[in-house]
């Protein structure tokens, strides 16, 4: 199949709504982005796919049940502490990388390390303060999207030896939003 289907999130509940991020425009266009690279995405025959900041599993969850379960392993972490160890045992292992980091430019007393939902959608000074392109380094060689402003991005990536394109883009109420892919190029 080389369709992602829409995950339904029926299963939330109020108090989920409240303590994770609801899947939005960002989300469904990160479905978008992939189900655009699935082909490629196949050609690489990832073994391990991971999402960044899962959210409500959204995205993962569309990629793992399109893949299917006898090519890829699928891991997702969040900024809960106890998974974010998680990414250590999978350093330079990881073939496919996707990551929606929290990019609205907030100031930066809204991250605020004691809610559950703040930090899912406030990205501090110019939308970056959680994105860390340390990312760059578990990514073995193959793949990474993610949504962001993609000028700084570009050239950060770039300089760790990436590639990198904006894929697809769309405007969504007041924002406008865009999907890079970035390959490794370094041989």
């Amino acid at each position: 199949m080389d369709k992602i289907v829409t995950p339904d999130p029926s299963h939330l509940n109020s108090t989920d709504s409240h303590n994770v991020d609801e899947p939005a425009e960002d989300s469904f266009l990160m479905l978008d982005a992939l189900e655009s690279e699935i082909h490629f995405i196949k050609s690489l025959k990832p073994t391990i796919c991971l999402e960044i900041g899962s959210g409500s599993g959204i995205v993962l969850t569309g990629l793992a049940k399109c893949l299917g379960s006898c090519c890829a392993y699928y891991f997702s972490i969040d900024i809960n502490p106890h998974a974010a160890q998680v990414l250590e045992v999978i350093q330079n292992k990881v073939d496919v990388l996707v990551f929606n980091p929290p990019y609205v430019p907030t100031d930066e007393n809204e991250i605020d390390p004691l809610s559950l939902i703040a930090p899912s959608w406030a990205g501090g000074f110019r939308g970056r303060t959680v994105m860390s392109c340390h990312s760059a380094s578990y990514v073995s060689r193959k793949l990474c999207l993610l949504v962001n402003d993609e000028e700084d991005i570009l050239n950060v990536m770039k300089s760790f030896s990436w590639r990198g394109s904006v894929i697809i883009e769309r405007k969504a109420g007041r924002e406008f939003l865009k999907v890079l892919k970035f390959e490794c190029v370094k041989v």
